[in-house]
């Protein structure tokens, strides 16, 4: 029996996932003195959390919204756009789910996600900076911001007049940059552009699934175990409950399940049905002679330019599908086309772009706290595009839930319980 198994035996919370939810939440747990395993079946941020644009988004306090304009939908149906993509084949499974988020988009309730959604975003560096410090990883974060760039100029006055609106009912910094401005701070752009929003207080990392793996090693250094496992072996034991990793059984009291996207699939074998689907994404690196100063979203075609230690990364937006469907990467071609006409394009680093999946919840909002109709077991997962942003904060969150202490925010917009038991 090796060590990590002898210890594992011990614990007290098994915590399946090492994307960046699962990684901070054994983290907060961790810290407030509870013997923890971490469970993934892969090497941590290895996964969602190894494919997002990077930035710790503390300006992201309208959560994306299903459109309600008619000729936005019309414009999705007919695939006009590149930043939303879907399988014809997928949709009828995807309906459900799809009409809840469009009920939550409605004006009224959509204002009450925003107040939830900021409430947490508030605090997303704050939870972050503690540990960027304590995992040594300086290294790969720029406190510079990011541009929400446009083409066309009536799209910018729109975009521009939006932000002022929004940066003052949220305290955000931010700097309005006309098309002079913006090629002053971006000379890499090869294309005059009509302006920018500059945000100002949000943080970016050059490689998140890196940061993912530091903060890791940071729990494994205070103690915390780290194990290869199969999630879908979760089995209530006793009072506790168990999972089988490669170092043989691990039993627990308590278990978190933290695991994005495939929390569709085993809340599901449990006997809930939460409108948890997911938004595939894809990215590619370049070579570039020179990179962006800062991440760049040309925000009217959705792609998002990314400085990486890989490679400029060039995102894409929304792909509607089956979560385990083969890839079909047609907004990355028509991405890298936009892109060239931005930067100078290099040859890709990757053979094929990488793909990944985004949890969403109906409702917009992340699921943080305690099962419904199972002791002893708790949910943290559907953080949707803002998993890198808000996992610290959400896993503050379940750390005082769990101890029973008073939550440092409002934990009700969040609680499993709203969608029934």
């Amino acid at each position: 029996m090796t060590e990590a198994s002898r210890t594992a035996r011990q614990t007290e919370v098994i915590v399946l996932g090492a994307g960046i939810v699962g990684v901070a939440t054994a983290l907060a747990l961790q810290q407030r003195g509870h013997a923890v395993c971490l469970i993934d079946r892969k090497a941590p941020g290895r996964e969602t959390s190894y494919g997002n644009a990077g930035i710790i988004q503390r300006e992201a306090v309208q959560p994306y919204a299903f459109p309600r304009a008619w000729q936005a939908i019309l414009r999705v149906a007919a695939r006009r756009g590149n930043d939303v993509h879907y399988h014809l084949r997928a949709l009828p499974s995807l309906v459900p789910s799809l009409a809840r988020y469009w009920h939550a988009s409605a004006p009224e309730r959509y204002t009450a996600t925003i107040s939830a959604y900021a409430a947490l975003i508030r605090h997303c560096i704050d939870e972050h900076a503690p540990l960027i410090e304590r995992a040594g990883a300086q290294d790969l974060v720029r406190k510079s911001g990011w541009l929400e760039a446009y083409r066309t100029q009536a799209a910018f006055d729109a975009a521009a007049k939006a932000a002022n609106a929004v940066a003052a009912a949220h305290d955000l910094r931010h700097a309005i940059l006309d098309s002079a401005a913006l090629a002053a701070a971006e000379p890499v752009l090869q294309r005059s552009m009509a302006g920018a929003v500059h945000w100002q207080d949000p943080w970016t990392v050059s490689d998140p699934g890196e940061l993912v793996a530091r903060y890791a090693a940071l729990f494994e250094r205070e103690g915390g175990v780290l194990l290869q496992g199969d999630a879908e072996t979760l089995r209530q034991s006793g009072s506790g409950w168990t999972v089988r990793t490669r170092d043989g059984a691990v039993e627990a009291e308590h278990a978190v399940i933290a695991l994005g996207p495939w929390a569709a699939g085993l809340t599901r074998r449990l006997e809930y049905r939460l409108p948890l689907f997911v938004k595939r994404g894809y990215h590619r690196h370049y070579q570039v002679d020179a990179m962006p100063a800062r991440p760049l979203l040309d925000a009217e075609n959705g792609i998002l330019l990314a400085p990486m230690r890989q490679g400029l990364r060039l995102t894409t937006g929304a792909e509607f599908a089956h979560h385990e469907s083969p890839p079909t990467p047609v907004q990355s071609v028509r991405a890298e086309m936009l892109a060239g006409d931005l930067v100078r394009l290099g040859q890709p680093v990757e053979a094929q772009p990488w793909m990944g999946a985004r949890p969403c919840i109906a409702d917009m909002r992340p699921v943080v706290g305690r099962a419904p109709r199972h002791a002893n077991l708790w949910f943290h997962f559907g953080h949707g595009h803002q998993g890198l942003t808000l996992g610290p904060a959400t896993a503050r969150l379940l750390g005082e839930l769990f101890d029973r202490e008073t939550p440092y925010v409002d934990p009700a917009p969040y609680d499993p319980r709203r969608f029934g038991r």
